[in-house]
């Protein structure tokens, strides 16, 4: 018998986020130890650095921003697109706008998000 796979959750596609992510994704979700899922907002992430071309008009999005699908399929996680509208702590689930509910035994917000843990 087969236990099921942990799921963490990972609020936030920031820097940080996209950096836990990844790393999970390669320490357990490649080897099936567990379902990583980052969920943010945005389609692709943009390192910040680079606002200053936004600011000047010069940004070329298709080859600056990463895009977090892609990225997940390289790196062993998965990615959601939503925002989060609502935390269970009790259920340890999070709602996603469009009232999509992904459910997860750990909780891991982006540190500049307003959340705490489970």
């Amino acid at each position: 018998m087969t236990t099921p796979l942990k799921k963490i959750v990972i609020v936030g596609g920031g820097a940080g986020g996209l950096e836990m992510a990844t790393q999970l994704g390669h320490k357990l979700g490649r080897k099936k130890k567990a379902k990583i899922t980052l969920v943010d907002r945005n389609h692709s992430h943009l390192w910040k650095p680079l606002l200053h071309e936004v600011a000047t008009g010069s940004l070329d999005e298709g080859v600056d921003a990463l895009s977090y699908l892609a990225h997940a399929r390289n790196h062993g996680f998965q990615f959601q697109l939503g925002s989060v509208i609502d935390i269970d702590r009790e259920a340890k689930t999070i709602t996603i706008a469009e009232l999509r509910d992904e459910k997860g035994e750990l909780l891991v917000p982006e540190r500049k998000s307003p959340m705490t843990h489970w």
